[in-house]
């Protein structure tokens, strides 16, 4: 069975937990069968490549890791949320 989730590729969402809080960013991939999401510019890992005809030397190249879809929100919803919190504090 297909599973359905609250954002899905392309979508501008929020990190709300964890040590990337408060970073935005692009859903760039979902990763269903393990419930997490890959967001552009949130939680870069150094990832070593093995020599090849293209990169006689091997590199380390920078990439995006995975994040837990619990730890995102999407941005439009994160914002209400924050305009609301925003009003109830100035009252």
């Amino acid at each position: 069975m297909a599973s359905r989730f609250h954002v899905k590729k392309g979508d501008e969402v929020v990190v709300i937990a964890g040590s990337e809080k408060g970073k935005r960013g692009k859903v760039l991939a979902i990763l269903a069968e393990s419930q997490r999401v890959v967001v552009e510019g949130v939680r870069m890992v150094k990832r070593h490549t093995r020599r090849t005809q293209q990169r006689p030397q091997g590199s380390i190249v920078e990439r995006e890791g995975s994040l837990h879809l619990s730890k995102v929100m999407a941005a439009g919803r994160y914002d209400e949320r924050a305009g609301r919190r925003g009003a109830a504090a100035k009252s």
